[in-house]
């Protein structure tokens, strides 16, 4: 049988299902159907593993095949299976057309920045049923990568925890994105894109420790986080960023702490564990995130300039290898508990910030 990666093939067999899945299963086919019960679809998928074959080959297969809409007859069972061939050809998510978020926009949330705090804060409203847009610069700075959306602007796609965010090109990409149940990103740091968007929430979380052109008229309802911000006045509620007693304090009326310029503690280190450029020069990344170095190993490059590590431990936040960067920009950080070191899932400190978040949405969506 020629087959073609492109093509759609669908099983529908009298007694030779299982033969025909046992070859096209192996295939790299761009879709692949299996018209039979559940318990024969069990039953085949269960003799396929027995066999070997993975469940990443497993997962490709449409069984049984179609969509669910009850259907009976001959013809409808034919509806059934096009509409899922369109879905798929058409790379829709599918579900009825008045959920589309283009029509309905109540849950829709709009985030200012993509690093690891704003996408703690992402992860947050996904998972409670929220759609998210971020938006950035082209090349962001962030540098806990494994942990930032923001790595899809150079990527075009990344996965934090198990979602996925994508850059999109313009609006409707982004709309289609949110309705195949991932997280779009637009380069779009002036936010000219909120015409368009309408949201009803939108989220501040550049953490720039200064207001860089939030205000109220941006989104019925808005929430910033960190210095620089009057709650009552630049936006409707403030996030209280600084560790300590009231990290993750949701402030309505008024400022939270002022920027302390300290970073976290983690073991005993504070501002020794932030690794700083010593001059400007394009970034040279020497080291991977998660690696482990020693105290004087070379972990970088600005131009010419080596970037020492300044401490031993695990290299858990690195800029992105090319990038521009001026003396003093801060480009990467040491933790010093190694091995103990969490680099791949979202702080402790980004999910009290996106529980605070959360809770300021939910009430100001109430009035």
């Amino acid at each position: 049988m020629n087959i073609d990666p492109a093509n759609f093939v669908i099983i529908a067999t009298n007694n030779q299902d299982c033969e025909a899945l046992n070859v096209l299963i192996e295939q790299p086919l761009r879709y692949l159907g299996l018209l039979a019960s559940r318990r024969k679809v069990q039953t085949f998928t269960q003799q396929l593993r027995q066999r070997g074959v993975e469940d990443e080959k497993l997962a490709r297969l449409h069984a049984p095949v179609g969509y669910n809409i009850g259907a009976e007859t001959p013809e409808e069972i034919a509806i059934s299976v096009l509409a899922e061939l369109l879905q798929v050809r058409n790379q829709s998510a599918g579900g009825l057309m008045k959920n589309d978020i283009r029509l309905t926009r109540d849950k829709l949330v709009v985030i200012r920045g993509a690093g690891d705090i704003a996408t703690g804060v992402a992860l947050r409203l996904f998972h409670a049923g929220f759609q998210v847009i971020m938006l950035d610069i082209a090349q962001p700075t962030a540098i806990r990568r494994t942990v930032a959306f923001a790595q899809a602007m150079f990527d075009g796609k990344t996965c934090v925890e198990g979602v996925t965010a994508c850059l999109a090109n313009d609006v409707n990409e982004a709309f289609d994105i949110i309705n195949r149940g991932e997280i779009p990103l637009l380069v779009d740091p002036e936010t000219r894109s909120l015409e368009q968007l309408k949201p009803r929430f939108l989220v501040d979380a550049i953490l720039a420790k200064q207001n860089l052109g939030t205000h109220r008229n941006m989104a019925p309802f808005t929430v910033a986080l960190g210095p620089g911000f009057n709650a009552g006045q630049d936006c409707d509620a403030v996030i209280e960023t600084n560790r300590g007693h009231a990290l993750g304090r949701v402030i309505y009326q008024g400022y939270t702490h002022p920027n302390t310029g300290i970073p976290g503690n983690i073991a005993g280190h504070t501002t020794r564990r932030v690794i700083r450029a010593p001059a400007d020069g394009v970034m040279q990344c020497r080291v991977a995130l998660g690696d482990l170095v020693q105290e004087g190993d070379v972990v970088a490059n600005c131009g010419e300039v080596p970037v020492i590590a300044p401490l031993s431990g695990m290299v858990r936040g690195l800029l992105h290898d090319g990038l521009e960067v001026k003396t003093g920009t801060k480009i990467g950080d040491i933790d010093p508990r190694g091995t103990l070191a969490d680099y791949t899932t979202v702080s402790d400190k980004a999910r009290a910030i996106a529980g605070a978040v959360l809770e300021a949405i939910m009430k100001l969506g109430r009035r």
